[in-house]
């Protein structure tokens, strides 16, 4: 772990990234890409140490509330935050300054910040997105091995729901050949209808690899899946976009059971609503201190 001074934190849609890297050691991660420029080790976190004094600056300067995102590229709940908490000091202030945040994670440490969460919720809106790949518990702490299993992950979802926090669910990837099976959606899909979750984001059932990741979870596939590589070589060879054969029967089982249980699963529309700044509370935002409107 190693701490910089960033020069800025929120991007023009407003999402920001507090640490790079990350030591949850999923498989998969489109994060380990060539393409985002790490000069350091994946697993050595860079922590952005000014991150909350330069996210207060930024609302502080804007005009008009919005959705914060964060964890799109890296997750904000790995070990690190454990002892740092540069997640809470930026939700904090997020708080302060009644934004609203949509926040992605594979950790139930986020419960820990339920407090913060449900403060900004009843002030403006908070999303928590959670990332649900696996339902065998077993396959699951191979796939993803340094983060809470599926099963835990799923008892944040049910308890954010009880504190009225609504829940997203990203149903991403689905690896050909592993866990890209009719018992693996069925079940991922049961957990999303117990925890009541509002939405789904599913792209289709398959994995996307690119130059970095590529050979981290081909390496892993030779550790644990003794022939897979190989296999996912003859059929694949080096391309980005890697579909399951069963796409087609799978995301019919997705739609309906979706469909027939009530849960948002265009990927539009779930999108729309992270980004989505409460109307009536924005209405209100717009007249300031003096009783102009900005």
């Amino acid at each position: 772990m190693h701490f910089v001074d960033a020069k800025g934190i929120l991007s023009a849609k407003n999402g920001m990234n507090l640490y790079r890297g990350c030591t949850h050691g999923c498989i998969y991660c489109d994060s380990r890409s060539s393409c985002y420029g790490f000069t350091h080790d994946f697993e050595d976190i860079e922590v952005k140490q000014n991150a909350p004094e330069l996210l207060e600056k930024a609302l502080r300067a804007k005009r008009k509330k919005c959705m914060i995102g964060t964890g799109a590229m890296c997750d904000p709940y790995m070990h690190c935050e454990e002892t740092l908490r540069l997640t809470r000091r930026c939700l904090e202030i997020i708080d302060l300054y009644e934004y609203g945040v949509a926040i992605q994670t594979k950790s139930d440490r986020i419960l820990r910040d339920l407090d913060v969460l449900e403060r900004i919720n009843r002030k403006a809106k908070c999303v928590v997105q959670m990332t649900l790949t696996t339902y065998d518990e077993t396959l699951c702490k191979i796939l993803e091995p340094n983060v809470c299993t599926t099963k835990e992950r799923v008892k944040a979802l049910k308890v954010l729901h009880e504190h009225n926090i609504p829940t997203v669910v990203w149903l991403s990837p689905i690896l050909p050949f592993i866990n890209d099976t009719r018992e693996n959606i069925e079940g991922i899909l049961s957990y999303c209808i117990q925890a009541k979750v509002y939405g789904i984001i599913c792209f289709g059932m398959g994995v996307t690899l690119r130059d970095g990741d590529r050979e981290y979870f081909y390496a892993a596939l030779d550790r644990h899946f003794p022939g897979m590589k190989e296999r996912y070589r003859k059929k694949y060879g080096h391309a980005y976009e890697l579909p399951s054969d069963r796409n087609r029967e799978l995301m019919a089982l997705f739609r309906e059971t979706c469909g027939r249980n009530g849960i948002v699963h265009d990927v539009d529309a779930c999108f729309r609503y992270l980004q989505e700044f409460p109307q009536k509370y924005q209405q209100l935002c717009l007249i300031d201190t003096d009783g102009q409107k900005d």
